[in-house]
């Protein structure tokens, strides 16, 4: 049986590959940008004057590419355009659906969770415990649709790095339990990554499917998918298990003797094709994932030439950072989830601190305790929008039992990011989710307590956030003088965040106080000579 599944999925990736050649000039017309594309213009508004209300929020993809051209004093107003017409929906969505690990999308699952205790070594976790630890893989399970736990074990180990993980005698216990649980369908080992030798092993013993932290956090990432670049960076991260997979079944042909066999006078055996056309399949997946790198520079190119400061918001996952960026943008469009990972593309939203200034806040991936280097990498993209912010608001879960080392880990994911130094210094710790506290008591120092939920100490956060940017965008508050028969004030209006006006109606001028970038600044002063 598994040759034959590994010979109907050579044949059918042979047949798609002639049917590419065959059609080699359409199909590398879908890797180029059509040129013709259309950007639509909001109308200019600021000649409208100042406004009292609410920024007019938005939310914008990273893959969607919009113009930021027209501001007024109330915010941004912005149209629609092309959703990455240079990569076909359809040929994602093929890359996406085919890449998908066979053993983990088949319907509904009947989990068995066994957590190793790990009691001393470098794996060994210190800031947390095997009950949060084992609630924490619960929880994972529980997010996704049709799957549900059906019994749970915490189990010690002194040997984690051994193809079995647990002891002989461990080992045995574990498995005569799975075996008495009825109906079991697939076993959960909440560590990062399973070795392929492991997997096998556990699931020759084990008679069901094994997933490891890596592949139902992938999982869930798939079920969450929505644009075109999630879809890319998950079937990224997915080579690493589609690759196990196809070591094991050439383990499996070697053992039945067939694994050496040559496929059609070719020279290579079944593996060594499926390998390579798998390594093709992601040379391909990584030069589509480019092309949107290469978008999103531009994206923050046109916006740090618009001068708007960019915030990013992260935090360990679920820890309500969309419920934040609702609250503080007044954006109705955000639907924040009681999800784990219910946020996988980065959206931008814009939104006015006190004295006017419009701030762009990042929507970002939430963070995760043990997950490997290869899901981060593969999400890379991403989460390169937190480098080049100008300012950094860390959400905390302050009601979580974990929430001391949920802040370790999100950390340790900024390190490895390699954010600079003067950006980490700078970054404003929130803790959120204050009204699930009973007397919450303000404990560390510099931290800014909130409820996202109920809006409460939102003003203070905003007030932070603005002293903050000012010094690390080099702002400036100044007054100026301007003759009202001019287009002077409309300009401040679009330009700069204007924050009063004192109107001399005899003379014709105003006085009027500004928040301003040096850059706006220097094009005010060419355009209107100083004045």
């Amino acid at each position: 049986m598994t040759t034959l599944r590994g010979i109907s999925f050579l044949l059918s990736l042979l047949q798609r590959r002639c049917c590419q050649r065959a059609a080699a000039a359409s199909t590398c017309s879908l890797l180029t940008p059509h040129h013709g594309a259309k950007v639509s213009t909001a109308h200019r508004q600021w000649q409208r004057g100042p406004s009292t209300g609410q920024s007019r929020a938005f939310s914008l993809s990273v893959c969607r590419l919009k113009s930021t051209d027209d501001i007024c004093s109330s915010g941004f107003t912005e149209e629609d355009e092309e959703d990455d017409d240079f990569l076909e929906d359809s040929e994602v969505e093929e890359l996406f659906q085919q890449q998908a690990p066979a053993n983990i999308r088949e319907g509904q699952h009947r989990v068995f969770i066994v957590h190793p205790d790990v009691k001393w070594g470098r794996k060994k976790q210190y800031l947390t415990t095997a009950e949060l630890m084992m609630a924490e893989a619960v929880g994972l399970v529980n997010t996704l649709d049709n799957w549900r736990v059906v019994d749970k074990l915490i189990m010690s180990t002194k040997t984690p790095e051994k193809k079995k993980i647990f002891g002989k005698g461990n080992f045995q216990s574990l498995t005569e339990r799975i075996r008495q649980t009825a109906g079991i369908t697939a076993v959960f080992v909440n560590v990062e990554r399973l070795s392929p030798l492991s997997e096998r092993e556990f699931e020759e013993a084990w008679g069901v499917k094994v997933f490891d932290r890596y592949s139902v956090v992938l999982h869930i990432f798939r079920c969450n998918a929505r644009t075109k670049e999630a879809k890319l960076q998950i079937s990224l991260a997915e080579m690493p298990l589609l690759r196990s997979r196809l070591r094991n079944e050439a383990a499996n042909l070697d053992q039945q003797g067939g694994g050496s066999r040559y496929i059609g006078g070719s020279g290579e055996t079944l593996y060594e094709i499926q390998l390579r056309l798998l390594k093709e399949r992601e040379l391909k997946i990584r030069s589509m994932l480019e092309k949107l790198r290469k978008k999103r520079h531009l994206l923050r190119s046109r916006r740090k030439h618009r001068e708007f400061p960019i915030i990013s918001v992260l935090g360990y996952t679920n820890c309500g950072k969309t419920t934040l960026i609702k609250a503080l943008t007044g954006d109705s469009n955000l639907q924040p989830r009681n999800q784990l990972f219910a946020t996988l593309d980065v959206t931008v939203h814009a939104g006015q601190l006190p004295s006017r200034m419009t701030v762009l806040y990042v929507d970002t991936i939430g963070f995760l305790s043990q997950l490997p280097h290869q899901l981060i990498d593969s999400f890379s993209a991403t989460l390169e929008d937190i480098k080049h912010s100008d300012l950094l608001v860390h959400v905390r879960d302050i009601s979580h039992p974990e929430t001391v080392n949920q802040k370790a880990n999100v950390l340790d994911v900024l390190k490895n990011l390699q954010i600079p130094d003067k950006l980490l210094s700078s970054m404003i710790e929130v803790h959120n989710k204050t009204d699930l506290v009973d007397n919450y008591q303000y404990a560390e120092p510099g931290a800014l307590p909130i409820s996202a939920l109920e809006q409460r100490g939102l003003e203070e956060l905003k007030e932070a956030v603005e002293g903050e940017i000012v010094k690390s965008t080099g702002k400036q508050m100044l007054d100026l003088s301007v003759d009202l028969s001019t287009p002077q004030l409309s300009w401040l209006y679009k330009e700069a965040a204007v924050q009063d006006v004192q109107v001399n109606a005899d003379e014709g001028s105003a006085v009027v106080k500004v928040v301003i970038g040096a850059a706006a600044l220097g094009r005010y002063k060419k355009a209107f000579g100083g004045r």
